[in-house]
């Protein structure tokens, strides 16, 4: 694997691939690699000829007493895991690199609607931040096809609408959320929590499946569902962020009639703000 630091040398590498005819797929991520990622790693490969990386922790994303500081930075650890499973390139730019003219003067993409409700509502700015850096991002790799977890629904949902919105010729590909054996979803922030916290954490999917199986068995009071869920959340250590009932394909309130749901959830636990979520189809 050739780890890359600058725009100009990332583009010389991927453009001898493209004339070779190679379909570039591409995984941008902020480090601190757990194997979620690496299975995004996986269905890259599984789906192009030659597979990219990107490491950067966006500034942009993060808001006003959040982790940027410290966010974990491991990037020796991180260039071993992505070469075990054949990854190609490692694109690990600077800030300078990726914001020449610095932040405050930087263009910004906002995916409007969408970007404003729970995880948006909750961090004002992180989807325009999100939005900004993988415009750029695509812009330096070129992709024919990036994948995304579907543990940040909320993200790909963003992500599909601006490549729609915008014309990139970028495939969007979503990935099944990768959990530990007691449905815990990978996540770099588990990292944040004690062991007692660790258990703890399973009961957001827990209580995720139980709203699912109670609407699955014909419960349509959505409001009520997650409410109850809340309470249950709360009763097991967790503070309110957001649980709502979803149409899957805009994440707007879900009716009665919709077939296609998805609920998104998150709360906060300790130290740490864990979000997950599980689809339906009736």
């Amino acid at each position: 694997m050739r780890t890359i630091h600058t725009i100009a040398e990332l583009r010389s590498a991927l453009n001898a691939e493209r004339l070779n005819g190679k379909r570039i797929g591409f995984v941008p991520t902020m480090g601190n690699l757990h194997e979620g990622h690496l299975q995004l790693i996986d269905q890259a490969k599984a789906n192009s000829d030659v597979v990219v990386s990107s490491i950067f922790v966006n500034p942009l994303q993060f808001g006003q007493g959040e982790d940027l500081d410290n966010y974990p930075r491991t990037l020796q650890q991180d260039q071993e895991k992505l070469a075990s499973r054949g990854c190609d390139y490692l694109f690990a730019p600077s800030d300078a690199e990726v914001y020449p003219h610095g932040r405050e003067a930087q263009t910004q993409v906002e995916v409007p609607v969408i970007s404003d409700m729970y995880c948006g509502e909750s961090r004002p700015g992180h989807f325009r931040g999100v939005a900004t850096v993988v415009t750029k991002l695509f812009g330096m790799v070129q992709p024919d096809v990036a994948i995304f977890g579907e543990k940040d629904f909320q993200q790909l949902m963003v992500i599909r609408r601006m490549t729609e919105d915008l014309s990139l010729p970028v495939e969007i590909q979503g990935a099944a959320i990768a959990r530990n054996n007691k449905g815990l979803a990978l996540s770099s922030r588990n990292g944040y929590l004690s062991e007692d916290e660790l258990d703890t954490a399973v009961n957001l999917y827990a209580t995720l499946q139980a709203t699912a199986n109670q609407i699955k068995s014909g419960d349509k009071d959505f409001s009520e569902l997650e409410e109850q869920a809340q309470k249950r959340l709360e009763s097991a250590g967790f503070a309110r962020d957001y649980y709502k009932i979803c149409r899957r394909y805009d994440l707007q309130p879900a009716g009665a009639d919709d077939k296609e749901l998805v609920i998104v959830a998150a709360a906060k636990l300790g130290p740490a703000r864990l979000i997950d979520n599980i689809q339906i189809n009736l």
